[in-house]
């Protein structure tokens, strides 16, 4: 008996070893499971990630998919209303994934879901390949689902004009024209049809043709057919103001695209007159100094660029409109001031005020050097105005230093390309070094010569 109890404890010692290797092994296995479940929590949950950790209850961890979803949905639209674009595409890309959980791998709302990606890619990032790929399997999964008892699904096929138009715009900033047109033809030809079988309400196509009637637009100006674009802006404004009404912040830049294409066609009273209306409509929903001045300055170019003296008293207020809303800026802001007073001093010498725009330039010199650099363009198209200025009234003497300062900027820049393009060569980079540095905005022959008067060499 003796022996056989040793013996069992002989056993027991012999196997312990063994169930403790099974049971580290178990328990690390499930250790390996909580992390991975914890991970896919993280992923799809609408709690932020601090919170979990903090150990959140199991029913904020455990809510139904479907809740989340819609929270998910609704934490989307917020985030992009407020421009918080990188949230609101995350929020979509867990809107996709729980919409897979919720109605699987073939169902039409995942479709929705992919193309709702696509427009989050396309209008909140400017990311065309992603939003291509997304419609791509959008339509993919379409393709599948508009069988019985999808077929007579009003929904699907407003998801199937949205695909339409998604992708067409997608393509379109790949430059894609032909593929983009027919993609927008399709979207614009079951909106008809949707609403000839009364399947939509008129106020509904009404506001499909606004988003359909400006990609074109805006397809027909990329490939610089102004003629061709003008109509379609015209019906996008249209269909826009019945849909939003005409104060709406909506027509902004379709009225600001519009009057562009005015512009470039010659058509200057209707041009100026629909970036006043932009103006207006901006002023109305109490803008920042920065976009008032900017809406204010876009009114100005415009009345400049009509090359009438009846619109001379229109540029002259707006540009001092815009430049006032500046006058006390920071940063970006004072770049922008300084830029725009750069468009006034231009429009005061083609109207004849040379002096006032020479003293404007001289008091701007300091201050641009501060925010733009001593070898910027802005600063070397300053000391050519300056020198120039000093040459037509026969002060040699200070055109010859400005313009020997010109040169100076102009030789500096130009090793600096040299150097980017050696450097490129020797990382084996393939990227255009003359890209890297801009060059000033005349050309050496200019800080020789200047408004057809040779600067003497300095003895």
């Amino acid at each position: 008996m003796a022996i056989i109890k040793k013996r069992k404890v002989a056993d027991d010692k012999h196997v312990a070893p063994k169930d403790n290797v099974y049971k580290n092994m178990q328990e690390s296995k499930e250790t390996h499971i909580s992390n991975h479940l914890d991970e896919i929590v993280a992923a799809v949950s609408i709690t932020p990630r601090k919170k979990i950790q903090n150990k959140l209850p199991q029913t904020a961890l455990f809510q139904p998919p479907r809740e989340k979803l819609h929270l998910c949905e609704e934490k989307a639209k917020s985030y992009s209303s407020s421009h918080e674009y990188e949230q609101a595409v995350r929020e979509l890309v867990r809107c996709m994934a729980l919409t897979r959980i919720c109605y699987g791998d073939s169902h039409w709302k995942l479709a929705e879901a992919h193309v709702n990606l696509a427009q989050g890619y396309l209008q909140l990032k400017g990311l065309s390949l992603q939003a291509k790929q997304h419609a791509e399997k959008a339509r993919e999964i379409l393709t599948n689902s508009i069988v019985p008892p999808y077929n007579d699904n009003t929904d699907v096929f407003k998801c199937s004009i949205e695909l339409f138009h998604t992708m067409g715009r997608a393509l379109l900033s790949l430059q894609k024209f032909k593929e983009a047109s027919e993609n927008l033809t399709k979207a614009e030809t079951l909106a008809k049809e949707l609403l000839q079988c009364g399947r939509i309400v008129k106020e509904e196509w009404i506001e499909i043709q606004a988003r359909i009637k400006l990609s074109f637009a805006q397809m027909y100006q990329s490939q610089k057919k102004s003629k061709e674009a003008l109509p379609h802006y015209q019906e996008a404004l249209e269909y826009t103001e019945i849909s939003r009404g005409e104060k709406s912040l909506e027509c902004v830049p379709i009225l600001k695209e519009l009057a562009g294409v005015e512009r470039a066609l010659g058509v200057h009273d209707a041009s100026i007159n629909h970036f006043l209306q932009a103006h207006h409509i901006v002023l109305s929903r109490n803008p920042s100094q920065e976009e008032a001045a900017v809406s204010a300055h876009l009114v100005a170019r415009a009345a400049v660029a009509s090359g009438g003296i009846e619109h001379h008293d229109v540029a002259k207020q707006y540009f001092q409109e815009s430049m006032a809303n500046l006058k006390d800026a920071e940063g970006m802001g004072k770049a922008k001031f300084l830029s725009i007073q750069d468009d006034y001093c231009h429009f005061l010498q083609v109207t004849g005020q040379k002096e006032r725009a020479i003293s404007i330039l001289r008091e701007s010199l300091e201050a641009k050097v501060a925010v733009f650099g001593d070898l910027s363009p802005e600063v070397a198209e300053t000391y050519r105005l300056l020198g120039g200025a000093d040459l037509a009234q026969g002060n040699q003497s200070g055109a010859h230093k400005k313009l020997k300062k010109l040169s100076w900027r102009k030789m500096v820049v130009a090793c600096s390309k040299t150097v980017a393009r050696g450097w490129s060569k020797v990382v084996g980079e393939s990227r255009d070094a003359d890209k890297d540095v801009e060059p000033t905005a005349r050309g050496n022959s200019e800080s020789i010569q200047i408004e057809g008067q040779s600067v003497p060499e300095k003895p």
